[in-house]
């Protein structure tokens, strides 16, 4: 649905995107993530058609977004992290706005403003100022104006920024449900917990890089990941990591070290016997299955920018 390829972007002194390339199928929800300057939002206001690349190319849904860029925003909604809405409008006002902006024909107006409403669960809110609404309910009303044309790509920077618990898990339930009606989403934040909860595919960005781009559920290498918690002697226990051939990408949080670790279980016991000998009180020594959190630090981390923000 989305190829981007060797896509360049820069500012005065600086280089956004770095030839960036990746693929993204139909009916995924990417979770984009990175530090601070990163490139993220370049990269989505490219993929939008907002911003015109340096060099590369980007084709949504088989549309070239660089050479038509007006064409490509009938298959793209679009949310940035700082939206905004016409407060004295009521949400029906402000849906019917944008749909004869994105060209429907007005006899259809009621019927998409409608459907759209249900979608997002703003039917009993149509009448009702922008301005009056919660930070959650306009957040929905911004999606709701991104969406009303049924895009096949809805692309949201930082959609749930400033919102409560309880609202942030219905913006994730309300992704699932775009999903479930064929829409393919690419979502920057830097909550990576909920992220997690919905997401399908991860892409991590670093200095205008592609660090890593997978699928959530699959380990980018064959490697187990392995958790080791101490109550006393960390330090010696990295030392032992780092001397051992068969243990990769070793990340300490707190007194809990995740590393990969590509022997067998002789290796593995040898590695335990070490840690024994060393006096190294160990509380746990288990195998992981490795979740968002620590694919992106193991990421980070084998980049040689730990602890970077």
């Amino acid at each position: 649905m989305i190829r981007v390829s060797k896509l360049s972007y820069e500012y005065p002194g600086l280089r956004a995107l770095d030839e960036v390339s990746f693929e993204i199928a139909q009916g995924s929800i990417t979770a984009l993530v990175g530090p601070n300057g990163a490139g993220k939002t370049t990269l989505i206001r490219c993929l939008a058609g907002m911003d015109r690349p340096l060099s590369g190319s980007i084709h949504v849904n088989g549309v070239d977004v660089v050479a038509e860029p007006r064409a490509s925003h009938q298959h793209i909604g679009y949310l940035s992290d700082f939206f905004g809405l016409y407060e004295d409008l009521s949400v029906r006002q402000s849906l019917t706005y944008v749909a004869a902006a994105n060209g429907i024909n007005a006899t259809r107006h009621p019927e998409v403003v409608a459907q759209t409403a249900e979608r997002l669960g703003l039917s009993d809110r149509l009448d009702q100022r922008a301005g009056d609404l919660s930070r959650g309910l306009r957040q929905r009303v911004a999606i709701a104006q991104a969406v009303i044309h049924a895009p096949q790509v809805v692309l949201l920077d930082e959609p749930a920024s400033g919102l409560d618990p309880e609202a942030r898990y219905q913006l994730g339930e309300l992704f699932l449900t775009l999903r479930k009606s064929g829409m393919t989403l690419m979502v920057s934040s830097h909550i990576l917990a909920e992220l997690e909860a919905y997401s399908t595919d991860l892409l991590i960005m670093r200095n205008g890089r592609m660090l890593e781009q997978r699928r959530l559920g699959v380990n980018s290498t064959a490697d187990p990941v392995l958790e080791l918690v101490v109550h006393r002697g960390l330090d010696v226990a990295l030392k032992i990591l780092d001397a051992d051939p068969h243990a990769s990408a070793v990340v300490a949080d707190g007194n809990t070290i995740h590393f990969h670790f590509s022997g067998d279980d002789s290796a593995r016991a040898e590695l335990l016997r070490q840690c024994v000998v060393q006096e190294i009180d160990i509380i746990q020594f288990s195998k992981i299955n490795e979740d968002l959190q620590q694919s992106y630090l193991r990421s980070i981390n084998e980049s040689g920018v730990a602890g970077e923000s």
